[in-house]
């Protein structure tokens, strides 16, 4: 919030007037903006803007997707000129913006009433509860779970665990087969995290980051527990869990080292594209011994979020009801092989048969990073534990991590 605040100074400051970053075109069209911080989504999003564009002849889409997009949003925030529609993850930064005004509020908006609300909820407790106002519409949605190899699954005569001790127990029968139960890429920070969600996201409450803001608990007195578990699974990883990368860590799974992989939606895509005819299945990392307790954890990969300041509100609801038409949103998660916030449109790839009851029931809990703030560098700490397997430091760094940058 202070870096938003900081930005609104600069803005007055300046003296920049409240304007929109779309113009018209010289042949008498309306131009919108649009910005996404998903590359892996660049052709898709092209073709779906050419469908609307042929829909809607009167309207020209400027499509961008830049690297280190959050940088490239607060320099726009200085500007004034934040594109007329965001495409993004929702996170920190979304929070951000959605409590100091720059977004549109969809309140009462019927384009929220076939948004699944355990989505919804996660975008509240990201701007603050404190705070009235729909300032995104969740779009697409990811999920982290236990990725497994069927033909080996199979050999092995496992079942799918349902506690946290039947899952560390189907651990122990591939290690006592002479197989690797789980594979791990953390050459690469943030793949420390996809286990560290998934055992916390059902571990820590929900309103963890409100509470450690406020000194009312801390890492230390919420995530023991979490943390040590986490610890717990590296030890059915390969002898070198930080010598391999992601992307040589897929090569490898993909190729039938390791029986299972705890990675999120994104990485099935590539797993298929290494090795057509592999067959694989996902359940939800049990990270409790109640199962009714163990929730998948899922998060909005992409929210879709019209600026305050437009000048071309109508144009830009148009293009996100467009986005929001059964068709349009199905064609979406099945090209990205991701899931759907929107009611009744389910993923049926046939990886991810093990997670749809979790999402026909809404038995989903958020990434716990996604509240995180920005700069707080905790990839590289879970990392860090994973290899030193001390959770009093890397527990207590996390704690102080926290609040150098909550104090900027």
């Amino acid at each position: 919030m202070k870096k938003i605040r900081k930005i609104l100074i600069i803005v007055l400051l300046s003296g920049f007037l409240l304007v929109s970053c779309s113009n018209d075109d010289d042949n008498g069209k309306t131009t919108l903006e649009i910005l996404s911080n998903k590359p892996e989504s660049i052709a898709l999003y092209k073709s779906l803007i050419e469908e609307f564009e042929r829909e809607h002849p009167t309207i020209n889409i400027k499509f961008q997707v830049p690297p280190e997009s959050d940088t490239v949003i607060r320099t726009k925030l200085t500007r004034n000129k934040l594109p007329d529609i965001l495409s993004i993850s929702a996170d920190a930064l979304y929070g951000e913006m959605g409590r100091e005004g720059f977004l549109y509020d969809f309140s009462g908006s019927e384009l929220l009433e076939n948004i699944q609300p355990a989505y919804l909820d996660m975008l509240s407790r990201l701007v603050g509860e404190d705070v009235d106002g729909v300032y995104g519409i969740p779009y697409v949605t990811n999920a982290v779970s236990v990725i497994y190899n069927k033909e080996k699954f199979e050999k092995y005569d496992l079942d799918i665990p349902t506690t946290w001790d039947e899952f560390i127990q189907v651990l122990e029968t591939v290690k006592d087969e002479g197989e690797l139960p789980l594979y791990y890429t953390l050459q690469d920070p943030w793949t420390a995290m996809p286990s560290w969600n998934a055992i916390a996201g059902n571990l820590v409450s929900k309103d963890f980051n409100v509470q450690k803001t406020n000194g009312e608990t801390s890492f230390q007195e919420a995530y023991k527990e979490a943390a040590e578990k986490a610890v717990t699974l590296t030890e059915y990883g390969q002898r070198d869990i930080i010598g391999v990368g992601y992307d040589d860590g897929n090569r490898a799974f993909a190729n039938g080292e390791g029986v299972f992989y705890i990675q999120g939606n994104w990485v099935i895509p590539e797993l298929l594209r290494i090795n057509e005819d592999l067959e694989l299945g996902t359940f939800p990392l049990p990270a409790t011994n109640d199962p009714d307790q163990n929730n998948i954890i899922s998060g909005v990969d992409a929210a879709l979020l019209m600026s305050e300041s437009t000048e071309h509100k109508e144009e830009a609801l148009q293009f996100i009801q467009f986005m929001l038409t059964e068709d349009v949103a199905k064609h979406y998660i099945e090209d990205q092989k991701a899931f759907s916030a929107i009611k009744d449109i389910p993923q049926e790839e046939k990886a991810f048969e093990g997670l749809e009851q979790y999402f026909t029931n809404e038995d989903i809990t958020s990434f716990v990073d996604h509240y995180y703030p920005k700069g707080f560098g905790h990839d590289g700490i879970v990392q860090e534990l994973y290899i030193n397997k001390d959770v009093e430091w890397a527990l207590k760094k996390l704690d102080s991590e926290w609040d150098k940058v909550i104090d900027r």
